[in-house]
């Protein structure tokens, strides 16, 4: 990949020497290339011109005036874990790593919450709120590497959403350094509070482009006593799908209910040694947390044993192998033009639909797929991949993504459940929103970034 050269702006540069220590900045090649992209498919690749690590809000802003004073892009950035290309660098940018902001500044296990920097780790959030009985319920397939800072960027989700909701429920109040580089706060430190508009829920989800959060009050859950898991394989992804709506129909509540089809077993046996696809054609994992678990786990077996599963209670050391084999089965490979996952969502009850039709389209086109669900709230990720780079195969990998993304909106579903708009998927939000609501988001946008410096072309496509 060949990026067009851009040059740091000199003037943008004395701007920042006296508010940031050697160290904070690089132009080394190295760093260029290695901050350039996240882990989404790459669309138009350019390497930033400088990446600037901030260590505190007072970097933040120096960076940011400097930004708007010499009109210089700004791509803010964490871990780089997110699979739409909202981290990409775009042409003449620099990009902003928060990853040093990384201290849990509070606490509060009696009020149930904690006040963090961007950088902090969330698999580190959990890890320092566990001494308290407590626990930050979104849970990213990333969570042991990615940033609170990127999982509000894009409202991330994860496994225990199907109960715990996703990361905006999740945040009660944020800093925000705006595109003039001045300091806001939004929200409050109740769970309760409609004081005004949301704006925190608007940034929340809006991949740095309407301003760059610094600071965020989340809110903690019980850390539940009991846990208990099902393992339950059906002999085809379809009885698995109606399975959703049984464990529904019943009236219990999973912390986490997940589908997996017959190739993505195969594929986790083929990098894990494990033998699950020799158990079914597709498997339901569900976890019960919480006092009523066994109660609820009872009944869920009982429902999904009627629709022909076989049901396999698993020991606590199991029921984590498996958890880890889900949450790791949708890296395996990073997105490339011939290997793309899928991030839509749809109707619980359109769930056996949506999936009889992925089949059906991927092999009129004839592509491979492979299919993982977070069921429980109607978020599939499917993966259409073709073995080589060569044209018409790529064609029909483009064409087979198209039709899903259709599919998906025909039956009342979404582009994207959790991973975002970022840079990938501009091209089908026209299809789901109407023009004067990509209008309004526009104008939005003009007047939270009027000189559009933070993360352009990313979110929100532009006017044609």
């Amino acid at each position: 990949m060949n990026a067009h050269v851009t040059l740091l702006d000199p003037h943008f540069l004395d701007a920042l020497r006296p508010s940031l220590r050697e160290g904070q900045i690089s132009v080394d090649a190295a760093d260029l290339q290695k901050y350039a992209i996240d882990q989404g498919p790459v669309t138009d690749y350019q390497q930033p011109v400088a990446v600037v690590w901030a260590e505190s809000v007072a970097d933040v802003q120096a960076v940011v005036r400097a930004a708007a004073t010499h009109n210089v892009p700004l791509v803010t950035r964490g871990a780089g874990t997110g699979v739409s290309g909202g981290a990409h660098a775009t042409a003449g940018s620099v990009v902003l790593n928060l990853t040093r902001m990384n201290q849990i500044l509070e606490i509060n296990p009696d009020d149930e919450i904690a006040r963090v920097e961007p950088g902090v780790i969330n698999g580190d959030l959990n890890d320092a709120v566990a001494a308290y009985g407590l626990m930050f319920a979104p849970d990213p397939a990333s969570f042991k590497i990615s940033t609170i800072g990127g999982n509000i960027a894009t409202n991330a989700g994860g496994l225990r959403c199907a109960k715990y909701g996703v990361t905006r429920d999740a945040v009660l109040s944020l800093d925000v350094v705006m595109a003039d580089g001045s300091l806001i706060h939004t929200g409050h430190r109740t769970f309760k509070g409609v004081a005004g508009y949301d704006l925190t829920g608007l940034f929340v989800g809006s991949e740095g482009t309407l301003g760059i959060v610094v600071g965020a009050t989340v809110r903690l859950r019980y850390l539940p006593a009991i846990v208990r898991t099902l393992a339950v394989f059906f002999p085809s992804v379809q009885q698995a799908a109606a399975g959703v709506l049984a464990v529904g129909a019943a009236r219990v509540q999973p912390c986490i209910l997940e589908l997996l089809d017959g190739p993505s077993l195969k594929e986790l046996d083929f990098r894990n040694g494990s033998t699950l696809s020799q158990r079914g054609s597709a498997l339901l994992l569900i976890q019960f947390d919480g006092l009523a678990a066994e109660a609820e786990e009872a009944i869920a077996a009982v429902e999904l044993e009627k629709l022909g599963g076989f049901v396999s209670r698993e020991n606590p050391a199991e029921a984590q192998r498996l958890v880890e084999l889900r949450r790791n089965n949708r890296g395996l490979d990073v997105d490339a033009e011939n290997r793309v996952g899928e991030d839509v969502a749809v109707p619980r009850s359109q769930l056996v639909h949506y999936i009889t039709a992925l089949e059906e389209m991927a092999v009129r086109h004839g592509v491979e797929l492979q299919v993982i669900a977070h069921a429980g709230d109607g978020n599939l990720h499917p993966t259409f991949s073709v073995p080589t780079f060569e044209p018409a195969g790529i064609k029909a990998l483009n064409a087979a993504l198209d039709e899903s993304i259709d599919k998906a909106l025909e039956l009342g579903g979404t582009i994207t459940g959790e991973h975002g708009v970022g840079q990938y998927k501009l091209r089908w939000l026209p299809l789901e929103q109407a023009a004067e609501v990509l209008e309004l988001q526009r104008s939005i946008k003009a007047l939270f970034d009027p000189q559009g410096i933070l993360n352009p072309g990313k979110a929100i496509p532009a006017a044609s």
